[in-house]
């Protein structure tokens, strides 16, 4: 599955479908038990919740990311980095609203010749009006060499 520059450079703004997320305390338990770590005090919620979380709030998945970016199958997407920042915990049984899209797309070349195109989105989580936490991953999509 190919991709041109144009199409990629609009992939800039496209909007995810929005929703809300509710951390159960069976999930949060979950999360932190394959960490290794205790549970966190007063319903805290392990971070690690923000590798799915978001992303499923946000009323998307992996597979419409990986499609919009046009993977072409295993090994051709690759992760370059989380940004997660927190303005307030996320608690357990609290219903957070996600709204979120891409937010960066370029293509770049490495030293080499290979081609990858990266990818940035960035989802917002809400707890009533306030903002709680906002996260931005970086992707790279790997493509054919030049």
């Amino acid at each position: 599955m190919t991709m041109t520059e144009t199409e990629l450079l609009a992939l800039v703004g496209h909007r995810f479908a929005g929703g809300s997320y509710r951390i159960e305390h069976w999930e949060n338990w979950l999360l932190t038990d394959c960490t290794g770590s205790e549970p966190l005090p007063d319903g805290l919620v392990h971070p690690i919740a923000l590798f799915h979380v978001p992303i499923l709030g946000a009323g998307t998945s992996i597979t419409e990311l990986f499609a919009l970016g046009h993977a072409r199958g295993a090994g051709s997407v690759g992760l370059e980095g989380y940004d997660w920042e927190y303005f307030e915990p996320l608690r357990e049984d609290v219903e957070y609203r996600m709204q979120g899209g891409v937010s960066e797309a370029e293509r770049r070349h490495t030293d080499s010749g290979q081609i990858y195109d990266r990818v940035a989105f960035q989802i917002e989580l809400f707890h009533d009006d306030r903002l709680v936490a906002r996260i931005t991953n970086r992707w790279h999509f790997r493509r054919e060499t030049a």
